[in-house]
């Protein structure tokens, strides 16, 4: 499967199995299914009472989805690109994400934000990656699968998570990819990162596209007598440190990768995690290779985004 049909398929099984899930959004009915299709046949197969397009207007439908979690529902809100959640910022941080704890445990939230990253094609109000603003906002799970196995168990993770959770789909990742993903229901706990390659001399951490830039940089490496280990993330928040930790304390080297901006970006806080528990241990600062500090630009050729020649240049600089 495609990315793109694990997450649909992922919602069809989860739908059949609660009926407490409703899916909100912008074009999520069919025939459309969704602007990137994740939710194809979901309306057909469980109808408009649970599967609702709505007006563009991203503020109204995630209040409304913080109004079905509190009256007991399992509310999904698809909006449609990242740089739109702006106008439901008010919904998600200072509702969804602070009920359960204001409440003290009485009214929790269990809210499912899904969006869609990684559009340059579309201009600078269509590609931005905002996670960091989300990690910062403690009450709300940040999830950025890499692949169409890992996209399937996170989002079953989240539609299980009392809390509410921000799922970050890559638009380069939902097609371009296909591998076997398992029929029926799994799960891959949140807050658990995987390490998809050995190495003893360096650690590549990243999540979302980094994974494919980080191992094609490793092989590049390898060739060069530079075995890199490659942890790729998936959760944001939580965020697997202790595996992160255990990986750097043997390799004693650090590159960071994420497609978001590097100034102020995920991995400034990991770095700085890093620092200050390994510091007497490290044989070279943390490196990090994010993306250029400016709005995306609509021409590839200016993109500033990470490359493997980028990361193989800032790992031969830490050496």
């Amino acid at each position: 499967m495609t990315m793109a049909a694990a997450i649909n398929t992922g919602f069809h099984e989860a739908m059949a199995a609660d009926p407490k899930i409703v899916v909100l959004g912008e074009d999520v009915e069919d025939p459309i299914g969704g602007p990137f299709k994740t939710s194809k046949g979901l309306s057909t197969e469980f109808g408009r009472d649970r599967v609702r397009s709505t007006p563009i207007a991203e503020g109204t439908f995630a209040g409304t989805a913080v109004g079905l979690a509190l009256g007991g529902y399992r509310p999904v809100a698809e909006i449609m690109f990242f740089d739109f959640i702006t106008l439901a910022l008010d919904q998600v941080i200072n509702h969804a994400a602070k009920l359960r704890y204001m409440t003290g445990g009485a009214t929790p939230t269990p809210i499912l934000v899904t969006t869609v990253i990684g559009s340059s094609h579309f201009g600078a109000q269509h590609a931005q990656s905002l996670e960091a603003w989300f990690m910062h906002t403690p009450g709300i799970n940040v999830i950025m699968p890499s692949n169409p196995v890992d996209a399937k168990g996170l989002l079953q993770s989240c539609l299980e998570s009392p809390d509410p959770c921000l799922f970050i789909q890559h638009s380069g990742l939902l097609y371009s990819v296909k591998e076997p993903v398992e029929e029926g229901r799994y799960t891959i706990p949140l807050g658990r990162a995987a390490t998809l390659r050995t190495g003893s001399d360096i650690t590549l951490v990243t999540y979302g596209t980094g994974v494919a830039i980080c191992s094609d940089a490793a092989n590049a490496l390898s060739a060069a007598g530079i075995e890199a280990e490659v942890i790729d993330l998936r959760s944001l928040v939580p965020l697997d440190l202790p595996t992160v930790m255990e990986s750097v304390e043997r390799t004693r080297r650090c590159v960071i990768v994420h497609e978001a901006t590097e100034f102020c970006g995920p991995g400034a806080e990991i770095s700085s995690r890093i620092h200050e528990k390994l510091f007497n241990e490290l044989l070279a600062p943390v490196g990090r290779v994010g993306s250029m500090y400016t709005p995306v630009p609509f021409s590839k050729a200016l993109n500033g985004f990470p490359t493997v020649d980028r990361v193989v240049a800032k790992v031969r600089e830490l050496f």
